[in-house]
């Protein structure tokens, strides 16, 4: 990662690529702080513009440093953002990250977080070499309980108290792949 530009991967779901966010896409940040189910499953906390382009700076620092890898979800002929994904926690050296995402609501419900997930599970092990790779997320939330199962994380437990969320502390579910893995079991087998 570092040293080399963040690239752009796509086409990966109907005409929508993976590219690094720009200052102009600060709008959609503020879009989605404000909206209220990014808000219930996100720590994105983004006051206005500025606040905004401050963070997708910030996601430039960390692709360069190697300890975070966050694209914007848009579609490849240069129209406005409608997600994001990406990799925290980058641990070039233990072979580790986890996977964040979220939709701008006019990108929920048409199967879009699956395809995005098994694409930068792909690129994680195939360019960035990593061994393991964790999604995580709040117990009451099911949709991402069923996007992990179908991307081939495997459910691994739940993390008690392990994240506060803005109505309180919440469980967390812990999925996991492993490179070599194959298509694994969902959320209902254990939690």
């Amino acid at each position: 990662m570092r040293g080399a530009e963040q690239p752009v991967l796509g086409p990966v779901v109907r005409g929508l690529e993976l590219r690094p966010w720009r200052a102009a896409d600060a709008g959609a940040l503020v879009a989605a702080a404000g909206d209220p189910a990014i808000r219930k499953w996100n720590l994105l906390t983004v006051a206005d513009l500025a606040a905004a382009e401050l963070r997708i700076a910030r996601m430039s620092e960390r692709w360069r440093s190697g300890t975070g890898a966050v694209w914007a979800l848009a579609p490849a002929d240069g129209g406005d953002v409608v997600g994001l994904a990406g990799w925290n926690d980058v641990d070039l050296a233990g072979g580790s990250a986890e996977i964040v995402y979220w939709l701008l609501p006019s990108a929920r419900g048409r199967g879009l977080a699956v395809p995005v997930v098994e694409r930068l599970t792909r690129w994680a092990f195939d360019d960035l070499g990593l061994h393991r790779l964790r999604l995580c997320h709040s117990v009451s939330n099911e949709p991402s309980c069923r996007v992990a199962s179908k991307a081939g994380y495997t459910y691994e437990g739940t993390m008690r108290g392990a994240l506060l969320h803005e109505d309180g502390w919440h469980d967390q579910h812990l999925h996991a792949v492993v490179r070599g893995d194959v298509r694994n079991r969902s959320c209902s087998s254990g939690g």
